[in-house]
């Protein structure tokens, strides 16, 4: 497979991804995970700049630590003690990044925000999450570990849960589950929070078949995959409509009774709506979830910058 799709590029969305580019990453990030020992040092002679304009754990340290352990540097950005407190513009920020970096890895509030960044920059900018659609690396890190755990994604049923509306990680999900082939879909959200319609129209054209519930008990005992996400108030642009969506699904020990083998899934951070006492299950997947955050954000990186020449 040739590397073309990947050296240089900006990672914007999964949608810009085939599923041969998508299998190309998930080779190399298998690699990484069996043989952690052999991994070379291909961006030893190159500097990541990480740029987080929201909150970040998983995916702000696992680039990084993606990064130290291809032996790259890596510097941050900390909006709050940068230029950006003084007024400085997105465009600004991403043109002194550049100068200082050969990738920029980037979270931002706004839709489009990563896309701006990438017409303004000349080095590879990495969406690390902007608005309420696009989250590439966390779709992609969630594929890779469907495909460990369950050894496929293609015919598999699945049921995306919670915050279908809002949360940029579930429409990223239903993006990459676009690139397969799932027997089926099942969206399972409060009438406020269904999936928009722009979204439903793009996962239409790629023939992805979704059904809309809104219990979790009438799909688990069907599913395979139960993908969970936070209802997330600051995504809300209304108070209002989030009180009256917030605590309307919660997933415990017992309301997985009847789930069979369903893995569970969930990008974190988790709130209400995981109980812990699901921790201790065998097919509670999401601490294996965000593990696997570093060997396919490893194959990104080694893939986009490895190989580039000055």
């Amino acid at each position: 497979m040739s590397r073309d799709a990947w050296s240089g590029k900006d990672v914007l969305s999964i949608l810009d991804f085939s599923r041969q580019d998508l299998e190309q990453l998930f080779a190399v990030a298998d690699d990484f995970v069996e043989r952690p020992d052999s991994v070379e040092k291909s961006l030893s002679d190159r500097i990541v700049a990480t740029a987080f304009f929201e909150p970040s754990t998983r995916t702000r340290l696992s680039f990084s630590t993606a990064a130290i352990k291809l032996g790259a540097k890596v510097i941050d950005l900390s909006p709050e003690a940068s230029s950006v407190m003084k007024g400085e513009s997105l465009p600004d920020t991403i043109r002194m990044l550049e100068s200082y970096s050969d990738l920029i890895v980037m979270r931002h509030p706004s839709e489009g925000a990563a896309l701006l960044a990438s017409e303004v920059g000349r080095v590879p900018i990495v969406n690390g999450g902007d608005g309420s659609q696009h989250h590439p690396s966390q779709a992609m890190l969630d594929l890779f570990t469907i495909k460990r755990l369950k050894g496929r994604i293609d015919g598999l049923r699945y049921a995306v849960l919670g915050d279908v509306r809002y949360a940029r990680s579930a429409t990223s999900f239903l993006y990459g589950l676009s690139k397969y082939s799932p027997r089926v879909v099942y969206l399972v959200s409060p009438e406020g929070l269904r999936i928009k319609s722009e979204v439903k129209a793009t996962l239409d054209g790629f023939n992805l078949e979704t059904q809309q519930v809104e219990d979790i008990e009438k799909v688990l005992d069907k599913v395979d995959v139960v993908y969970m996400t936070r209802i997330q108030k600051e995504r809300f642009p209304d108070p209002n409509e989030y009180e009256r969506v917030k605590g309307s699904y919660k997933i415990t020990k017992s309301t997985l009774a009847n789930a069979k083998d369903a893995i569970v899934m969930h990008p974190l951070p988790r709130t209400g709506e995981l109980a812990y006492d699901v921790d201790s299950l065998p097919n509670a997947a999401y601490m294996e979830q965000a593990r696997m955050g570093v060997p396919v954000r490893m194959a990104l990186l080694h893939l986009v910058l490895g190989d580039r020449k000055r």
